[in-house]
């Protein structure tokens, strides 16, 4: 049963500038995405498509960004063979148990990236 599904677009024009600024690295990324982009070469696609997927997942929650719920507690990483996942952290059972009193459910992410712009498809599944 499918509970939320979420998408985002981001200009990766907009996102470029931000990505020096290492207040909104700090504020937006978990440590370990941060670490990671160091062996990435476009850093501006890199955070762009992290920046998606964290607006689509709140989309697919229904509740956005509120409820205590930031930015760096969404935390998007890829397994093995590159495919990127959310990683089930504390912070989001809560906020999945909180919003539809669940504590075993699927989230599903699709992240792309073209020049200009960056998608990100959720889909919380329970």
């Amino acid at each position: 049963m499918i509970l939320g599904i979420g998408v985002d677009v981001v200009d990766n024009n907009r996102i470029k500038p931000l990505i020096r600024k290492n207040l909104f690295l700090k504020r937006t990324f978990a440590k370990s995405e941060i670490k990671i982009s160091n062996n990435i070469i476009n850093k501006t696609n890199f955070f762009a498509k992290r920046f998606a997927a964290k607006e689509s997942f709140a989309k697919a929650l229904g509740t956005g960004f509120r409820n205590n719920l930031n930015f760096r507690d969404i935390e998007i990483l890829n397994d093995k063979i590159g495919k990127p996942y959310y990683l089930k952290s504390r912070k989001i059972n809560e906020a999945i148990y909180k919003r539809f009193k669940i504590k075993k459910y699927n989230l599903f992410l699709s992240i792309s990236d073209e020049k200009d712009y960056s998608v990100a498809f959720t889909i919380l599944q329970k």
